[in-house]
């Protein structure tokens, strides 16, 4: 078996109409496709990301909260590459979206930093 690459990552929101608000608008997503699934009461977005990956945006009615940040097992963090991180976080802020301060990863040098999704979904930009 050959993985090739990452073909999408799905996310649950609490609030379907904000995270598509924040993934479309803020971050600049192309939506591919929208559903509704009357009999789960459910949406599910499919929105494109430059390289051909995706993020699948979900609602369903009355999800449980995140365990805990990040530390629950499972989904850590999402990481877009992009080429500069100061840039990227300064846009994020005049956007309104809250950010955490840039650091610098101790393994490579490379400038990382964070800021969250609607739902807390801690998302990092990496220099790359």
């Amino acid at each position: 078996m050959e993985l090739r690459r990452i073909h999408h990552v799905a996310i649950i929101a609490s609030d379907y109409a904000r995270s598509k608000v924040f993934y479309t608008e803020v971050l600049g997503l192309r939506v591919l496709a929208e559903h509704y699934r009357a009999e789960r009461r459910s949406y599910k977005l499919d929105l494109a990301l430059p390289d051909g990956a995706q993020l699948e945006l979900f609602s369903f009615p009355d999800p449980p909260a995140r365990p805990s940040r990040p530390e629950a097992c499972g989904l850590r963090h999402l990481a877009f590459a992009v080429d500069d991180v100061a840039a990227a976080l300064a846009e994020l802020w005049g956007r309104g979206v809250p950010i955490e301060e840039t650091r610098i990863d101790e393994f490579t040098g490379r400038r990382f930093g964070f800021f969250f999704d609607p739902d807390d979904l801690p998302i990092e930009l990496y220099e790359a």
